[in-house]
């Protein structure tokens, strides 16, 4: 058994824990970064990437299609093969060596094996081989382990051995058909990207597609997949599940069934955190970590967490925000330099409260920052709301021929800022930036009319909305 100590230990090396690491390092303390895995996490090898990699070729192809000139020139079909092969090369065949030697490079040791609290900022890692290492931290542990599919509870699921996003995103073959049960993010990427393929999706979901967004975002997807060929039904939720030789077969509670040769389950996340030994300081396995706008975890002051298992905002870009914060901070308290945890100071990650923006990359794609309509009203907000057809903006006209698309405004009217703006249609991902940095800068309406939009772009959405809104007199 080995003995080692470090200023901080993190438990995790995904994008996240590689940032929170590579922070504290750069503000000179030494480093140590936990993984059981590989090192890049799931972003580089189950999600972000792999799961972009499998859209954006039918994407392409489908935009080629929606345009005079191109079209003509477009005489085959999607190289489903070529898609997965061009997957597997952004991720190096699932092999980490160029990130462990960014690990390297940037002074963070790795250990690898499995974490586990064994006390007050002690972590003892065990191999495969059960070989283990106690290490210690003088000043913090930061908790970045992510977290997995959920599983529900119907009968028959588990039996079934259905695919997890892993399984969706790191297949090597598309199936002959599909059924996917959860109409998030996942359900509705996966249900494109599969439909590209040829496969004859189901996507199941007990509400709206994409709940979470503008009601006209989840409308929008659900009309698309359908045109790409897909089934989509709304409102219903399995009651069983059977696998046989031929695949597996769905009981729904509207009476109906549905049989498909894979199963993708995709219905909300749960933490990694029920092997970590939390129960060794006082926290319960299986929690998500709550903590505060530096990342620590409530009640210690040692312990931080930072990326999905914060349940904050599950989404690579959020959580590595997080860990500059943590990283940062860490640093800061461990050498005695001033903190700066106001809201948005340079410790504290508040965009994280109502300033997030996500691209879902649906075909449409769905580029959102900032809060909904619903949730403003609900946060208490007098809001002023205001749509516009991006089909009507010159630039997306000239973008796909009879693009199809919808852009929203969510005005505080008490301040006259922006709470949040949607986004959907082709290519509208490249435009959420600017929209972020309206909403975190609350630029005033009065203000964002001299941000005049290049012409002809579709940036000109801009110019549209706020002449609905109405020029200040």
């Amino acid at each position: 058994m080995a003995n080692r100590e470090y200023d901080l230990i993190v438990v995790g090396a995904g994008a996240v824990g590689e940032n929170i690491a590579d922070r504290a390092v750069q503000g000179g303390l030494s480093a140590v970064i936990i993984e059981s895995e590989l090192v890049g996490g799931d972003c580089s090898y189950w999600a972000c990437m792999p799961s972009k990699t499998l859209l954006r070729s039918g994407i392409a192809l489908r935009a080629a299609q929606k345009l005079g000139g191109a079209k003509q020139a477009v005489t085959g079909s999607l190289d489903v093969s070529a898609v997965l092969a061009r997957r597997n090369s952004f991720t190096h065949d699932w092999n980490d060596q160029s990130q462990v030697d960014w690990v390297q490079g940037a002074g963070i040791d790795l250990v690898r094996g499995h974490a586990r609290f064994t006390g007050v900022k002690e972590v003892t890692v065990t191999t495969d081989d059960g070989d283990t290492t106690v290490l210690t931290a003088k000043h913090a542990v930061a908790v970045s382990v992510g977290s997995d599919g959920m599983l529900p509870d119907i009968p028959g699921l588990a039996e079934a051995n259905p695919w997890t996003s892993r399984d969706a995103t790191s297949a090597q073959q598309a199936p002959a058909s599909l059924a996917i049960i959860g109409g998030g993010v996942v359900g509705s990427e996966m249900a494109t990207a599969y439909a590209s393929f040829g496969t004859q999706v189901t996507l199941i979901s007990r509400g709206a597609l994409l709940s979470g967004n503008e009601p006209f975002a989840g409308e929008l997807v659900a009309d698309a997949l359908r045109e790409l060929g897909a089934t989509v039904k709304l409102g219903v939720s399995p009651v069983s599940v059977a696998r046989d030789d031929s695949g597996v077969t769905l009981q729904l509670d509207d009476g109906s069934t549905v049989a498909a040769q894979e199963l993708l389950v995709a219905t909300g996340r749960v933490p990694r955190t029920s092997d970590l030994g939390l129960e060794t300081i006082g926290l319960k396995p299986g929690d998500w970590l709550q903590v505060d706008d530096t990342m620590l975890v409530k009640g210690f002051d040692w312990l931080y967490a930072c990326g999905d298992v914060n349940h904050r905002a599950l989404l690579t870009h959020q959580g590595k925000y997080q860990a500059r914060a943590a990283g940062d901070v860490i640093a800061a308290r461990a050498t005695g330099k001033p903190v700066d945890d106001k809201p948005w100071g340079t410790h504290a990650a508040t965009a994280d409260h109502e300033a997030v923006p996500q691209v879902t990359f649906t075909d449409p794609e769905v580029a959102s920052v900032g809060l909904t309509a619903d949730s403003a009203r609900k946060a208490g907000y007098d809001i002023r709301v205001v749509d516009y057809e991006l089909g009507q903006v010159a630039g997306a006209a000239l973008q796909a021929d009879g693009y199809e698309g919808k852009a929203r405004m969510v005005v505080d009217e008490k301040r006259g800022v922006l709470l949040g703006v949607t986004f959907v249609g082709q290519d509208v991902a490249e435009m959420i930036q600017a929209a972020t940095i309206a909403v975190v800068g609350e630029v005033p309406i009065d203000r964002l009319w001299h941000a005049v939009p290049a012409y002809p772009t579709m940036n000109e959405i801009w110019l549209r909305l706020l002449e609905t809104y109405g020029r200040p007199s």
